[in-house]
């Protein structure tokens, strides 16, 4: 049985095989300290490390001890507590390093707290969670192709030349032409230094003269070997590798009207935020469109998205009008996934509820995989609210969560995102 040995270098004054195994051991407590601290984060700190404190009684170490076992007697110095026969009280437990009241006796540890990075935290922040459905039946015909290396190729472009390999050709060449040549040189000036040691003669000087000219002929020839050659080029190959497609694009529609003040808006991009890099994190191919509105709406980048300050009325019609018209100009739903989450107060002007009903009912969802709406610290529903509940008893791909508080964020998250089972 073979067996593989990772050498890989670790980083400095790190142990990474150990560190995972650690991870690994105690997930339970880190995933909790994960949960518990994404209430506390503000929207710029939200994909930073974290550190992790674990009590010290969950990583203590099962140790045996050898027992002195048999009769035995101990002499201690006197004292004027005990006498023979006296049983000793077993010392009160220590609760030090649990923090509480100041006390003259009992002892402990501290928690162990250690540093989570960047990586290691996301891979817990988004652990379970998934695209639900993210594969169409029609999307399996659809073929992408990818690009890889297969060896090298004596044709190609420029860009393409694998220069050392072509050096590698040109240095066997030049030893496969002028091997011989060199054979015969070094066998021509030995002979004429053998003859320039002979008594002068007319057949001798003959020889010399000609042995002259042909190791004069011998150089010439070496050092017309052409040190490169279009011979000796050769190209790095390419071929194009076909790859299942599953392609996605996820709207991000975000209310940003007068009745979302500062607070709401807040959570809203915390959402938002969230989804963005679980998105960016865990897809290779999937597409962001943002839209922001009030009275009207507007496709924006990702800045302008989560910074800009504009703000206005309430027509929540309007983003889901400019969501619609964008999925028939770019996104056939016969070629994508498409995937939208919305956030809003669900305050909105009353006569346009039910537009937003028939919208999404008629229009949006028989052309997405899943549409997730969220409504942030609403005092009661609204009509939004009830007709969006008409909405998701007709699609099972409709989900809708309310949101009361930064600490409802992430459990709300991982509700409408948990990775489905098989």
């Amino acid at each position: 049985m073979g067996q593989l040995i990772d050498r890989r270098l670790n980083g400095k004054n790190k142990s990474a095989v150990n560190r995972q195994r650690f991870i690994r051991r105690f997930k339970q407590q880190i995933k909790k300290a994960v949960t518990e601290s994404v209430s506390e984060r503000s929207i710029t700190d939200i994909d930073n490390g974290e550190k992790i404190n674990i009590p010290a009684r969950d990583i203590s170490e099962p140790v045996f001890r050898h027992d002195q076992g048999g009769s035995s007697e101990t002499v201690h110095p006197g004292n004027t507590d005990f006498i023979t026969g006296d049983k000793v009280k077993r010392p009160p437990s220590g609760n030090a390093g649990s923090g509480g009241q100041a006390s003259n006796e009992g002892e402990g540890e501290d928690d162990f707290s250690f540093e989570l990075s960047r990586e290691e935290f996301l891979e817990f922040f988004f652990e379970d969670l998934a695209l639900p459905d993210l594969t169409k039946t029609q999307l399996a015909t659809i073929i992408e192709f990818k690009p890889v290396r297969a060896g090298y190729s004596n044709d190609g472009i420029p860009t393409n030349i694998n220069v050392i390999r072509s050096l590698k050709g040109a240095l066997g060449r030049r030893l496969a032409l002028g091997g011989p040549l060199r054979n015969r040189l070094n066998e021509a000036e030995q002979e004429l230094e053998a003859l320039q040691g002979k008594p002068d003669s007319e057949d001798t000087q003959k020889r010399i003269t000609a042995l002259h000219d042909e190791i004069i002929e011998l150089k010439r020839r070496i050092g017309s070997i052409p040190f490169i050659d279009t011979f000796d080029l050769r190209y790095n190959n390419h071929i194009k590798e076909p790859k299942p497609s599953t392609r996605a694009v996820m709207f991000c529609l975000m209310d940003v009207s007068g009745s979302m003040d500062q607070a709401r808006k807040d959570i809203a991009k915390r959402f938002f935020i969230l989804l963005y890099l679980f998105l960016t994190r865990t897809y290779e191919h999937i597409e962001l469109v943002f839209i922001r509105h009030h009275t009207v709406a507007k496709e924006v980048d990702e800045d302008e998205f989560f910074h800009s300050r504009e703000t206005g009325g309430t027509v929540v019609s309007s983003a889901l009008e400019l969501m619609y018209d964008i999925i028939k100009a770019r996104y056939p739903s016969g070629e994508w996934n498409i995937y939208a989450a919305q956030a809003s107060d669900g305050d909105n002007w009353h006569d346009d509820s039910p537009i937003c009903r028939s919208l999404l009912a008629d229009n949006i969802m028989p052309l997405v995989q899943y549409f997730a709406y969220v409504e942030i610290m609403a005092d009661r529903h609204q009509r939004l609210w009830d007709e969006y509940e008409l909405v998701k008893e007709a699609y099972e791909n409709f989900a809708m969560q309310d949101i009361a508080s930064v600490s409802d964020i992430y459990p709300v998250f991982r509700r409408l995102f948990k990775k489905q089972q098989a």
